[in-house]
């Protein structure tokens, strides 16, 4: 099943007709589908990912039908967290280039039999790695077990910001803090208590 508009092979010289060729000679049916719109709109990956980009996840979620979402097994990180008394969870992204960064009021999904409120971190970690890669990372709100392996849904819920460059940890747990209030806040929940916080530290990445 594909788009009336769809398009493969080298220099994307392939369409529907040369597809459903294909699938009389080798025996699979081809089904092109009507454009989906939206007011009129045209609704395709390139407006969804421009959405993303602009970090307007509410024009996301009415394109897609549902919040935009990643998903990914929950890896080892550098242990970062812990330090800045901040543990996260860690995702790796097989892209380059996602479609979003920066930071982000989240709800976890499978580690919990119910949805986790967190804030995310998505894209380079200017200020703790010059490598280039791509990395998620969530730090959870009230919640402290291990969840190492286990496969995850992050789903975005709203852009807190831009991700920055600090130049030291101090700022930037500063500005994590600030990030998990804004969380806190747009959840209803009530602030950290500092046991709390000290405790997770032990018992997430």
């Amino acid at each position: 099943m594909v788009g009336e508009d769809f398009r493969f092979g080298a220099k994307r010289t392939g369409d529907v007709d040369l597809l459903s060729a294909a699938g009389r000679e080798l025996g699979f049916e081809v089904v092109a589908l009507p454009p989906v719109q939206d007011g009129g709109e045209r609704i395709s990956s390139s407006l969804v990912r421009n959405a993303l980009a602009q970090g307007d996840l509410i024009r996301a979620k009415e394109l897609l039908g549902h919040a935009y979402y990643m998903s990914g097994h929950v890896i080892h990180g550098q242990k970062l967290g812990r330090t800045l008394g901040f543990p996260t969870l860690n995702l790796p992204v097989p892209h380059r280039r996602p479609a979003l960064s920066g930071i982000y009021v989240v709800r976890v999904h499978g580690i919990s039999q119910t949805p986790v409120a967190g804030v995310a971190s998505i894209g380079l970690r200017p200020s703790v790695d010059d490598s280039g890669r791509v990395l998620l990372e969530v730090h959870l709100l009230d919640f402290a077990r291990n969840v190492y392996g286990k496969l995850v849904r992050v789903e975005f819920l709203k852009k807190l910001r831009d991700e920055e460059k600090y130049p030291d940890l101090s700022s930037l747990s500063a500005a994590i803090a600030e990030d998990a209030r804004q969380a806190r806040e747009f959840f209803g929940l009530a602030p950290l208590a500092k046991n709390f916080a000290t405790s997770a530290t032990d018992r997430i990445s």
